[in-house]
């Protein structure tokens, strides 16, 4: 009887979208596994780009226009994740990545339908256990090192008033753009990162670091993961990345985290080579 090949299935992180993983899934295309990425609710062919946001840029509309992704929550992107799972999983085995912000999906997809995946692979992304959200984890000893405030130069909007965490990436300030790069991609060329910010998207729900994102562990917890560490990582320390995987070996002993390593910052690439092997050999595992 032969065995069916696993399907990777890649969520994105914030203000991102599935081109994030095109480098990861073409590489694992190639090398014969069957892999997709997917664009949550909002993002990629559903992005929303204000107005205000085209050259030339309007600032101070831009702090006020209106977003559509303000209504979205984390349900809606559990919902779309669940509906690709399933599918996928008539067909076999199913591996879920997700990157950054991804891994709070991550979680909640688990929960929801554990006897659909066959594992769990966090990459840089959170994980949260013992506190309820991505915003509790901020303020703990292990997040110290993180330079989130870098990169919230780049926020033109009040997440509280708008509904979303809205970063202009084509800022000109030279402060917001060497602040990105220090948090988000320091061993980057500088061309390399105008390529990262034209890859972004400026609107985000302002939800999703607010919502539930703990894994539980009669559903989520019986699932095997791996965590993949960014030990470069200055927006989610590797303390955090740590503290990630030290709580979820406490509320799961008898199913310990899979840990790898690889020196990336926190946007990778995520089609480093050593990021391609681990994922290769976990879905030929």
């Amino acid at each position: 009887m032969t065995t069916r090949p696993p399907t990777l299935v890649f969520v994105h992180g914030t203000n991102s979208s599935a081109a994030w993983a095109s480098g990861l899934t073409g590489e694992l295309t190639l090398r014969g596994h069957r892999c997709l990425a997917v664009d949550l609710p909002g993002h990629g062919h559903e992005a929303f780009y204000p107005r205000s946001y085209q050259a030339p840029q309007d600032l101070q509309a831009l702090a006020t226009e209106p977003s559509p992704l303000s209504k979205i929550t984390i349900d809606d992107y559990v919902e779309r994740v669940v509906g690709v799972v399933r599918r996928a999983h008539r067909l076999g085995p199913v591996i879920l990545v997700g990157m950054s912000q991804g891994g709070v999906t991550l979680s909640r997809v688990g929960n929801a339908v554990p006897e659909l995946l066959d594992r769990l692979v966090y990459v840089a992304a959170y994980c949260c256990v013992d506190l309820p959200n991505m915003v509790a984890y901020l303020n703990t000893p292990e997040n110290a090192d993180s330079l989130l405030l870098r990169v919230a130069q780049a926020m033109v909007a009040d997440p509280a008033v708008l509904g979303v965490t809205r970063l202009n990436w084509r800022s000109a300030d030279p402060a917001v753009f060497q602040g990105v790069k220090d948090a988000l991609a320091a061993d980057f060329t500088d061309d390399a990162v105008r390529r990262m910010l034209n890859m972004l998207e400026p609107d985000e729900s302002a939800s999703i670091p607010l919502a539930e994102a703990r894994g539980e562990a009669h559903t989520w917890g019986r699932i095997p993961r791996t965590y993949v560490r960014f030990t470069l990582d200055r927006l989610i320390p590797p303390a955090l990345q740590d503290r990630f995987i030290a709580e979820a070996d406490r509320l799961t002993p008898g199913n310990p985290t899979d840990v790898r390593s690889v020196a990336a910052p926190h946007v990778g690439p995520f089609d480093r080579p050593e990021v391609v092997e681990i994922l290769s050999e976990l879905a030929g595992a």
